[in-house]
């Protein structure tokens, strides 16, 4: 591992700064990745400026608005009384990611800015367009079983591991951003990014830009009707092969409203829009369900080894909101 400074920030503005004084700097919350993928010479930042005491308290605001230190440990989010009412898919979906040990490090603003495990960005032995880009993407023609099948370009078919930005994504969640210019509010369909031609960057975030808080709307029938699941290669401890985040609410069989967004298969949480729009308004039933999500991954870019994921994400969702409307024996219909 390269040598590298350490700092530890006293405020926010402490970070930033240090980061901007130095262009190979980079904040550290839990290292639950970053460490990691120092280790392996993946990144060899010069400095680390060390932000995990910083925003670490959960805040009901006057309107009825959540606000979660960037700071907040994974295992205290997941357990807070306020979440696991109101949020249950936050909760659900912090507790399917990695281990007890690995929660109770990793932090909120780390969990959102983790890297893709794509074998061939964690191997500096093979080129990869994500870390170097211009030399290639070997997964198109590799190992790709695990990898994007939607929102990906030539460059870069890698994935968005994370579990608890899915949720946050269809909760409608805020990122609250710091940095050398002011201060930002991005969802996160804003705050991260598809690889285009250039993979090497995951999100809109400057460098010296540093996440502070994220916010989630009111507490309302509709964040409280949500779930998320998780389909993976094993019951513990394993990245996702497909997830989703859903929430629906009914007036008279109808739907009122309802979010889906979708994990494992896209460089970043992937909210399932088209699919929404389609379902507003009308009957919930797993066969509208399924032509919604077939409408959503109608763009969808598959390869040989993994366009089993079009076909997971339609039973997951046909799945979580049939059970979240009560409605599991209908969605059994060819789909389960």
């Amino acid at each position: 591992m390269r040598p590298f400074g350490y700092r530890q920030a006293g405020s926010a503005q402490d970070a930033i700064d240090a980061v901007m004084a130095d262009t190979e700097a980079v904040f550290l919350g839990g290292g639950t990745n970053l460490v990691d993928l120092m280790r392996l010479g993946v990144v060899s930042p010069g400095r680390v400026v060390d932000v995990s005491g910083l925003a670490t308290t959960i805040d009901l605001l006057d309107a009825g608005t959540l606000r979660i230190g960037a700071g907040v440990r994974n295992s205290d989010l997941a357990a807070d009384p306020r979440v696991r009412r109101h949020y249950p898919a936050l909760s659900q979906a912090l507790l399917a990611g990695a281990s007890g040990q690995l929660r109770n490090m990793a932090t909120v603003g780390g969990n959102l800015l983790q890297r893709t495990r794509c074998l061939y960005f964690q191997d500096v032995s093979k080129p990869c367009n994500k870390r170097q880009n211009g030399t290639g993407c070997p997964a198109r023609t590799g190992i790709h079983r695990d990898l994007g099948v939607i929102g990906t370009s030539e460059s870069c078919i890698a994935t968005h591991p994370s579990d608890m930005a899915v949720a946050l994504t269809a909760l409608d969640a805020v990122a609250l951003v710091d940095g050398p210019t002011g201060s930002r509010r991005l969802s996160l369909d804003q705050f991260y990014r598809l690889p285009g031609d250039d993979p090497t960057r995951d999100t809109t975030l400057a460098h010296g830009e540093l996440i502070t808080a994220v916010e989630l709307p009111p507490p309302s029938a509709l964040t409280a009707a949500s779930g998320y699941r998780k389909a993976r290669d094993r019951a513990s401890y394993a990245f996702a092969v497909g997830s989703v985040a859903g929430a629906v609410t009914l007036v008279d069989g109808a739907v009122q409203d309802v979010r889906l967004a979708f994990g494992a298969v896209a460089p970043r949480p992937w909210r399932a829009h088209t699919a929404e729009n389609a379902l507003r308004g009308g009957q919930l039933t797993g066969e509208a369900v399924a032509a919604a999500i077939d409408a959503e991954f109608a763009a969808a870019e598959p390869l040989p080894d993994n366009a089993f994921k079009i076909l997971l994400a339609r039973n997951l969702g046909v799945a979580m909101l049939s059970d979240l409307a009560g409605l599991r024996d209908e969605a059994a219909g060819g789909t389960r």
